[in-house]
């Protein structure tokens, strides 16, 4: 009988705390900044490709590759704990904000708008590769 408290003890104790090797901290500071410097560094190579004439088309492929080579070849251990949807939204606030007016991309329509058609082209463009990996 009190072999069987004591189970049922640790199992409301596992149940209430999970073991803290179970959860993933994505909330570190370090990588949060470098989701900032990743997406407002997409920000200034899309808006200056449409303030160029290039179609949304086309801003949109070039910013993504030119990116993600910068990610590519960074060194930063940071960069694996990046979710991929946070990085679109957050991307996508960052052009909507600096340039989304231009094209008629304002409020959270236009971030969610943009958000899609990110990830829309992104799975297009690198199929095989992740902003994050």
């Amino acid at each position: 009988m009190l072999k069987l408290f004591f189970v049922l003890f640790l199992f409301i104790i596992f149940q209430l705390k999970p073991s803290i090797g179970l959860d993933f901290d994505t909330s570190d500071p370090s990588v949060s900044l470098l989701q900032n410097r990743i997406s407002n560094n997409f920000s200034r190579k899309y808006c200056k490709a449409i303030q160029n004439g290039f179609s949304k088309d086309e801003a949109m492929k070039s910013a993504i590759v030119k990116t993600e080579n910068i990610i590519s070849f960074s060194y930063n251990p940071q960069k694996k704990w990046i979710e991929k949807d946070d990085l679109a939204n957050q991307i996508s606030l960052q052009v909507v904000n600096d340039c989304g007016w231009s094209f008629g991309l304002i409020g959270k329509e236009g971030v969610n708008y943009f958000k899609s058609y990110f990830l829309e082209i992104y799975d297009k463009t690198t199929p095989d590769k992740n902003f994050s990996k």
